[in-house]
């Protein structure tokens, strides 16, 4: 029998959690070996049932012909990594998307920690490791009315796949064993749990999304100026100065 931890599609990790007892909710999943984008995929899925939209849901894929990043760019998505989209209820949280995102990047930072490896958030949607990017989030709220009912992020992990110059991925932390991408694939839904409980507490949150911020100064978008960073405020912007300008950035819309 070959070991769980290189099967592909959701049943294997439905399989390891059921070992592992890492979650705690009762999570809906679905797989394919390839997609265009996990983003694309869980829309439908969504829309699809929106009478059962209370249970979270995530959708995993072995590779993405064409992942969405930030502000548009793609995102490589070659085998090894974990690429995923995922809904969670707000369960009355009335938070931001930037918020939720920092969430996020604060628990998957927690959980590679576990495993020693020091990630640090570059703002908005990047962890970092030793300067290089291991890990992207693309977070939105989804509105009924007024009211948020879905927080929504899609994810992008570097586990043992091929990365470009400018890339990490965690298999060149593990000196052992060779990662898998399905047992990183529980890790981010745990993150994603933690984060909905790290969002009951935004100052505490927001307190752990400095300690874990990889720089203290940030080049403006279509600029060259040089702002120092503040802090990052109860929204999940970033405040920033510069001289006697003060402003708070939010990139995440």
């Amino acid at each position: 029998m070959r070991n769980p931890s290189s099967w592909t599609g959701a049943a294997p990790i439905a399989y390891l959690n059921r070992k592992t007892k890492g979650l705690k909710e009762s999570w809906h999943l679905r797989w394919k070996p390839v997609c265009g984008s996990t983003e694309v995929e869980l829309s439908r899925w969504l829309k699809s049932c929106r009478s059962s939209s209370n249970n979270p849901k995530a959708f995993f894929a072995g590779r993405q012909s064409h992942g969405k990043g930030q502000r548009g760019r793609i995102w490589d998505s070659p085998l090894g990594g974990v690429w995923m989209s995922a809904s969670f209820p707000c369960n009355n949280l009335n938070q931001s998307p930037g918020l939720f995102g920092l969430g996020v990047a604060v628990a998957l930072a927690h959980r590679l920690e576990r495993s020693n490896i020091p990630a640090r958030i570059k703002w908005p949607n990047d962890l970092f490791v030793y300067g290089k990017k291991v890990a992207g989030f693309l977070p939105r709220v989804i509105y009924r009315g007024q009211t948020p009912v879905l927080m929504c992020i899609g994810i992008g992990l570097n586990v043992s796949n091929p990365v470009p110059v400018e890339g990490v991925s965690l298999s060149e932390f593990f000196s052992f064993r060779r990662p898998s991408s399905l047992e990183w694939s529980l890790e981010v839904l745990m993150a994603i749990e933690k984060a909905s409980c790290l969002l009951m507490n935004p100052a505490h949150l927001c307190k752990e999304g400095e300690r874990f911020l990889w720089q203290k100064q940030i080049k403006k978008i279509d600029s060259e100026e040089i702002w120092s960073i503040q802090g990052i405020d109860l929204s999940g912007q970033l405040r920033v100065c510069n001289g006697i300008r003060e402003e708070t950035w939010n990139r995440w819309n």
